[in-house]
């Protein structure tokens, strides 16, 4: 596998191009990676399309869960989106926070800064905020959230044990957030975990679900509760593109599961700012 720096490069130009590509496309392919199925599946993502906010234009079939339908956004909060994309999950957050709140939508990718802002101004949105940055190191202040969201992106990001600390960080005392992410209960064979067209597409850069959740245990996180675990079925016609026929057979036999988890935890409400 590369380095952080190389797969923060590789993710970043592989997203410049998701950013450009039909939202069919990308929810046919391993979480967007493109070009690796010959059938038509709804590989990762749920169906966003009865969620209030919901704005065709901004969705590009990249997630594999609904973090906002577990977010428990009030009105008047403000929320932080990691890894916005073209903006699907700020604008649903938007619908529950209000005219009165306030969300920012974080993405690494140029590209996608660019589309969220253009969806913004076609809504009238002067409440949604897009910014360029990795989510490692938020451009953000501490304290500044009430609630903060994901939807299939850690799993991208090297250094995932940063990206909670940062999360605690801009959180405030009290705040909380919901992440759906893709993680693994079982191992996957190495002609996976080695493919970066796998790892932007959501697989080969999964840890291991118990050393996700102690990730988030170990940054100080309370009340840290799964809200909703879904299997991920990656169908044949993508895995020979990666497998030898030997190694299929292994991968059906030992059937390693690859899983969709939308994940909750807490700040400590006397934790200020830290």
């Amino acid at each position: 596998m590369k380095n952080s720096e190389e797969i923060k490069t590789m993710v970043q130009q592989k997203y410049a191009e998701i950013a450009e590509q039909s939202k069919t496309t990308n929810a046919t392919s391993c979480c967007g990676s493109g070009g690796c199925s010959t059938e038509v599946y709804n590989i990762m993502n749920d169906e966003y399309t009865s969620l209030e906010g919901y704005n065709p234009d901004a969705d590009l079939g990249l997630g594999c869960g609904l973090p906002t339908e577990f977010a428990g956004i009030n009105k008047g909060d403000t929320v932080v989106d990691l890894g916005s994309g073209a903006g699907n999950d700020c604008f649903i957050a938007r619908a529950a926070t209000g005219a009165e709140g306030k969300v920012i939508g974080i993405d690494f990718t140029p590209a996608m800064i660019e589309k969220a802002r253009v969806n913004a101004d076609k809504l009238g949105f002067n409440n949604v905020e897009f910014k360029q940055g990795d989510i490692e190191k938020l451009p953000l202040t501490s304290c500044i959230a009430d609630v903060v969201i994901s939807n299939c992106v850690l799993n991208l990001v090297p250094d995932k044990a940063s990206v909670f600390k940062e999360i605690k960080r801009v959180l405030k005392p009290g705040g909380h957030f919901s992440i759906s992410d893709i993680v693994l209960d079982g191992y996957l064979p190495d002609n996976i975990r080695q493919s970066a067209e796998m790892y932007a597409g959501c697989i080969s850069g999964a840890m291991q679900k118990n050393d996700y959740l102690q990730l988030i245990s170990a940054a100080g996180f309370l009340n840290i509760a799964v809200q909703k675990e879904k299997k991920i079925i990656v169908p044949d016609d993508i895995l020979k593109n990666y497998l030898s026929e030997e190694e299929m057979k292994w991968y059906h036999e030992k059937q390693p599961a690859i899983l969709s988890i939308t994940v909750y935890a807490e700040k400590q409400i006397d934790n200020c700012c830290n």
